[in-house]
């Protein structure tokens, strides 16, 4: 496939975020925020907090699949206080915001993004009411490590969770979910922060979830801080940390983790699974520079080492041209695809 000049690849999440990142943070393509802010590189110090916003940090080392430019500013805040600070600053120079979580659900372009990039990694806090089985945390708590915690509690509702590599944030906005379970099923709200640093709680009939989506995903005025979910106690902590564990197996077992990947590409175009129809396009094993087709899940694209985003997505754009020849199906991304890139 040829695109005869640069195309601009927006991703409709507000991921935290998965991801979270917010796996899950849409991002809108703007100018240079250096325009605005003058020749400034270096570190800023936010008044009031130990909170650094630093400039020009490559994004590869906080994506699974080790690709992506730099950010041209780039946070991590630790509280409430840190990030309504950070996205307060952003306001003041005009700049766009994404959040970002495990990014496990991302492909960030090489040339990197603009704005203001909003690391939730350290936004971290969990609250288990034992009178009412339900359980807040904080967007950047990574969910494997919640299924674990329910899972000693004996209290059921997130073993699904185990093996997906995101984090709260990323998972409200895109409705996460594995072994026909998904996060609309154990949401009872979750509070937001909006662009203009005020606050709001959402109940989860107001995210209208379908497969894979919400009513965040694209919102540019709201990010998921933290999430209540309703849990179902009494059971025996042994037994759920079984079931827990056959979840985490059962993925390691036929899903590839030995090299860098985001997890599913595409989702599953109902009745059919993305990762059979890939297979029998005979595209398993197929590669462009060092993106790999997975040979172990075919809705896996693995970075064997050297991959660049470019590779990345030139591959996804050569399986859905491949699939959708071959079975009228035009396989949709699940992973969010940011930024600007250049095929050849």
């Amino acid at each position: 496939m040829t695109l005869s000049k640069p195309t601009e690849v927006e991703s409709p999440v507000a991921t935290e975020a998965a991801s979270v990142s917010h796996e899950a943070a849409l991002y809108s393509s703007s100018p240079r925020s250096s325009l605005v802010l003058g020749a400034e590189s270096s570190p800023i110090i936010l008044p009031h907090t130990h909170c650094t916003i630093r400039p020009q940090v490559r994004l590869a080392r906080y994506t699974s699949y080790r690709v992506g430019g730099p950010a041209e500013w780039f946070v991590m805040p630790h509280t409430a206080n840190e990030l309504a600070e950070s996205i307060a600053w952003a306001n003041k120079h005009s700049i766009p915001v994404m959040f970002l979580g495990a990014g496990s659900n991302l492909l960030i372009s090489d040339r990197g993004l603009p704005g203001l990039i909003i690391c939730t990694r350290h936004l971290r806090h969990s609250s288990f009411d034992p009178a009412t089985a339900q359980v807040t945390i904080a967007a950047g708590e990574p969910l494997p490590n919640l299924a674990w915690k329910a899972a000693d509690l004996g209290w059921s509702g997130f073993e699904w969770a185990v093996g997906i590599p995101g984090t709260v944030g990323g998972a409200v906005v895109m409705n996460a979910g594995a072994h026909r379970a998904c996060i609309a099923d154990i949401l009872l709200n979750t509070q937001v922060i909006t662009r203009t640093g005020g606050e709001a709680t959402l109940d989860a009939t107001d995210l209208n979830y379908r497969y894979r989506t919400s009513n965040l995903q694209g919102d540019l005025s709201r990010f998921v801080v933290q999430a209540t979910f309703q849990l179902q106690p009494g059971y025996e902590p042994a037994a759920i940390a079984k079931k827990t564990r056959h979840h985490q197996t059962h993925r390691h077992r036929t899903q590839p983790y030995h090299l860098p990947s985001c997890g599913s590409v595409f989702r599953n175009p109902n009745p059919y699974a993305a990762g059979w129809l890939i297979e029998q396009s005979g595209l398993k094993g197929f590669q462009i520079g060092d993106a790999q087709v997975a040979e172990r899940h075919a809705n896996f694209i693995l970075n064997c080492g050297k991959a660049t985003s470019n590779d990345i997505l030139r591959l996804i754009r050569h399986v859905q041209e491949e699939v959708e020849h071959r079975w009228q199906q035009w396989l949709e991304p699940e992973v969010k695809i940011m930024g600007e890139f250049e095929i050849a």
